[in-house]
């Protein structure tokens, strides 16, 4: 059974009580603890764990440096998402950059759509290209050049979007073509890559407002690193599904 209904459970405790085979998604279990309880087989995948400040105690050991290590070995280049000087965010894009390119290589030689195939009702690699074609977009072309409507149509927001940095309406191109994600997608690329190519230490110091919360000042250099962040999270999860399809039964 899915619900949907807002629900808060705050503070409450739960004592023998059976949770196996459930799933949670967007929820907050931020502060939670867990006693006495077994966990054998749960998986976790939280982005903003990883966030610095970010913490996870298992048997009484944070294991969040750890998990960081492992995703840095596990994706050459991951380490450089939070670049803070121009040479240092060139060679973070260039990383990134190379990750997708033999990420989509991959793709193009599983069978005929596997760019389409959803994975436990998560994004498709189609839906997720034209998720980061929508984030390039606001941090990039809404937050550092501050345009007014930046939006390739393609694009694709989140499931809860916040109009006060877009009106839903401007994604107007609900299906693409695999072709035009791949084009919508390369110019976003390329988008970032010209903007790092001349970007100097001053132009990072820059201040501009968040594209989400106008009131909270952003710098240039932390919008960039928020488009780094989106990249290889959404990379990860585009490798995660992949390595799924592969292992299914055709």
């Amino acid at each position: 059974m899915t619900t949907d209904q807002p629900e808060s459970l705050r503070d409450r405790e739960f004592r023998g009580r059976s949770l196996r085979g459930s799933r949670f998604a967007h929820c907050d279990f931020s502060g939670v603890v867990i006693r006495g309880s077994d966990l054998s087989g749960m998986e976790l995948d939280s982005p903003w764990l990883l966030e610095p400040g970010g913490r996870l105690v298992v048997n009484g050991v944070d294991i969040v440096p750890l998990i960081d290590a492992e995703l840095n070995r596990r994706f050459p280049g991951r380490e450089l998402r939070r670049a803070t000087d121009p040479d240092g965010l060139r060679a973070a894009w260039a990383a990134i950059d190379k990750a997708w390119a033999a990420t989509l290589h991959r793709a193009s030689g599983m069978p005929s759509g596997t760019v389409d195939a959803s994975v436990a009702g998560e994004w498709s690699l189609a839906q997720t290209l034209r998720h980061l074609v929508m984030a390039t977009d606001t941090w990039l072309g809404r937050a550092v050049w501050e345009l007014e409507n930046p939006y390739h149509p393609a694009g694709l927001p989140h499931d809860d979007p916040d109009t006060t940095a877009y009106e839903p309406s401007v994604f107007s191109q609900p299906n693409p073509s695999w072709e035009e994600v791949l084009a919508a997608r390369g110019e976003r690329q390329a988008m970032v890559r010209d903007s790092l190519a001349g970007v100097t230490a001053e132009d990072l110091a820059a201040t501009r407002k968040n594209p989400h919360a106008p009131a909270h000042g952003e710098t240039v250099l932390s919008c960039v690193q928020t488009i780094l962040e989106e990249e290889w999270e959404h990379l990860r999860y585009a490798v995660r599904d992949l390595d799924t399809l592969a292992a299914t039964p055709g």
